[in-house]
């Protein structure tokens, strides 16, 4: 970095010490990760603002790397913020750290300093992109309650008084009454519907599949340790829907996504929520975190009302997909391409929307120049979007004629 940056971060950069770290410990700031020396401390001129702080145990005798943890910190100016490492379990201690403890640190900060690695200072402008919408109030409440960000999560058996009976269970899955309430109403939307397939047999292969399921053990994450998401809404619908609305919604999912938007302070943090998943995937290792991502990425993609009344959330959403694609690691985007999967079939219906519903201005002039950056970097075909893919076409429903 520049001298004046660097004059700039030592007076008003935050600090980060971790002590008693052991040597060929993995630790990161951000997108930057680094084996630690024998007399690492911690980090320097920390530039203000969200950042995530990492970490992973590795074994002296067979070079095993344990799950990546870690967690989100907010930096205000001259931040000074003292972690103690935990030999015997190996992980960030939970012992709070006493202010004399801080304050003599502090007091000792020029011997220290020799030991604080600076800030990586080169991956700080992409960071800020990738975390623009994340506010400090936001990533506390997206974080387990315990504020640590595991890749693995401890998981515990459910007792039997725990175990869903009838009711929709944490993992998603439906069974008993729900699932039949549920299977009733897609029947009534699909009556007499082109498919070719009974909704009734389709909604007993279900019941039979989770009858399956349910024999098998149910687990739960331990206390405080999941991630606190906004649950996408399963009625994609409002209630006492007609079966022609009900098709009308599912085809385009503005409800739902009002409905989350409504969880928020304000509109922008779902997107916010769009980045901590992202982040919580790309740095943290987390497949739940990813799943998150990916069901948001569907839900934003799947809507054509939303796109006119919510300008700035799509705006801000084609800023951080294209940023994000940029930076996913070459195994997904290899699926995306090769597999066709639903991230790319719904950017294929996103672009679609945009050019039917004839989006105007700044925000066309982006999404035409993120499809176009696609095609060029990642050979992604978006050619034909004037024409329904066989299996994208929406199933028509044909309602009952006749009149009582």
């Amino acid at each position: 970095m520049d001298q004046e940056t660097a004059k700039k971060l030592l007076v008003e950069g935050g600090t980060f010490v971790f002590l008693g770290v052991p040597e060929e410990t993995q630790f990161g700031i951000d997108m930057q990760c680094w084996n630690t020396e024998e007399d690492f401390r911690g980090i320097k001129m920390i530039p203000p603002g969200l950042h995530y702080i990492h970490y992973s145990a590795v074994s002296k005798g067979t070079g095993d790397v344990s799950p990546r943890s870690g967690f989100m910190q907010y930096f205000h100016k001259k931040d000074f913020i003292v972690k103690m490492w935990d030999k015997k379990s190996e992980d960030i201690s939970k012992e709070e750290i006493s202010e004399e403890s801080i304050q003599r640190l502090k007091d000792n900060l020029l011997n220290l300093d020799r030991h604080l690695a600076p800030y990586p200072y080169d991956i700080w402008q992409k960071w800020r992109l990738l975390c623009s919408q994340i506010t400090a109030e936001l990533a506390a409440k997206l974080s387990p309650e315990n504020g640590l960000i595991r890749a693995s999560v401890e998981l515990l058996s459910m007792t039997d008084a725990e175990r869903p009976r009838g009711k929709k269970s944490t993992e998603g899955s439906m069974g008993g009454e729900d699932s039949e309430e549920i299977s009733t109403k897609e029947e009534d939307a699909a009556e007499e519907s082109t498919c070719g397939q009974s909704d009734a047999k389709r909604a007993k292969r279900i019941t039979r599949e989770e009858r399956e399921d349910a024999m098998l053990p149910v687990l739960k994450p331990a206390p405080g340790t999941a991630m606190r998401f906004t649950e996408i809404p399963r009625d994609k619908f409002p209630p006492g829907s007609t079966p022609e609305e009900i098709t009308k919604h599912y085809l385009d999912q503005s409800y739902t996504l009002e409905l989350m938007i409504a969880q928020h302070d304000e509109p922008l943090h779902i997107i916010g929520e769009l980045q901590f998943a992202y982040l919580c995937f790309l740095i943290g290792h987390s497949l739940e975190a990813f799943e998150h991502w990916k069901n948001l990425v569907i839900l934003l993609c799947s809507c054509d009302d939303a796109i006119h009344k919510y300008r700035s959330v799509f705006f801000h959403f084609i800023r951080t997909i294209e940023i994000q694609i940029e930076e996913m690691p070459e195994d997904f985007l290899a699926d995306i391409v090769m597999n066709k999967n639903l991230v790319y079939k719904k950017l294929r219906e996103f672009f679609r929307t945009a050019y039917v519903s004839k989006v105007d201005g700044r925000l066309l002039t982006m999404i035409e120049r993120f499809k176009e950056n696609l095609t060029e970097k990642l050979q992604w075909d978006f050619t034909g979007l004037d024409a329904d893919e066989e299996d994208e076409r929406p199933v028509i429903v044909r309602l009952n004629e006749e009149v009582e």
